[in-house]
């Protein structure tokens, strides 16, 4: 899915931000343009010398949480069960400084409430995540690091599980200290090959 062509400019994200805040805090719903101008401090049509309409505003969010999410993506150099343990620990840091996005992500009505092309780039932040952990796990496979009495796909479901449980944790203001070191140890133990019989 293609990214949008919107400019992420400082002032357009500290809007975007304010909006993640006021999602994270009341729902998409109470996204209005006054909700919005009282978050930043400003008359309700300030937000609007920076964006079109309400449907650009959203566009910005979702492109925000791309960047954000982006960045917990490490390096394909990394051997790979440390790219996915490290996967675990960046998400949990990133969303649990942006609860919004956990909103954002876990919740059918406000992927409604986007725009469609908006909807599809977050639907396609999943879809990659999937994959890099698939990636990943087949790799660690090969390299008889994990278990290969379960397929990568099998392992890749209860991985990418663990990760969202850890995610919604954070989303949801229960995340605490170690929640993250607590899922990778989880993980550890659970894709250790099986003692030899």
């Amino acid at each position: 899915m293609s990214r949008s062509a919107l400019e992420l400019t400082p002032k357009r994200v500290e809007i975007a931000d304010a909006a993640l805040r006021i999602i994270e805090a009341r729902g998409i719903t109470a996204l209005t343009t006054s909700a919005l101008a009282s978050e930043l401090g400003v008359s309700s049509g300030a937000p609007f010398r920076h964006f079109a309409n309400r449907e650009e505003i959203l566009e910005a969010v979702v492109q925000r949480v791309e960047d954000l999410i982006l960045t917990t993506f490490p390096p394909e150099t990394e051997p790979p069960l440390d790219r996915i343990q490290d996967l675990l620990r960046a998400r949990a840091q990133v969303v649990g400084g942006h609860r919004g996005i956990g909103r954002l992500m876990f919740s059918e009505q406000f992927v409604l409430a986007l725009p469609a092309s908006a909807a599809a780039r977050l639907r396609a932040v999943v879809v990659r995540t999937r994959a890099f952990l698939l990636e990943a796990l087949a790799q660690a496979q090969q390299e008889g690091a994990i278990r290969a009495d379960l397929t990568p796909k099998a392992l890749a479901s209860v991985t990418f599980g663990l990760l969202m449980q850890l995610v919604h944790t954070q989303a949801a203001g229960q995340g605490q200290a170690g929640d993250a070191e607590e899922a990778c140890a989880t993980l550890r133990t659970l894709l250790q090959p099986p003692a030899a019989l």
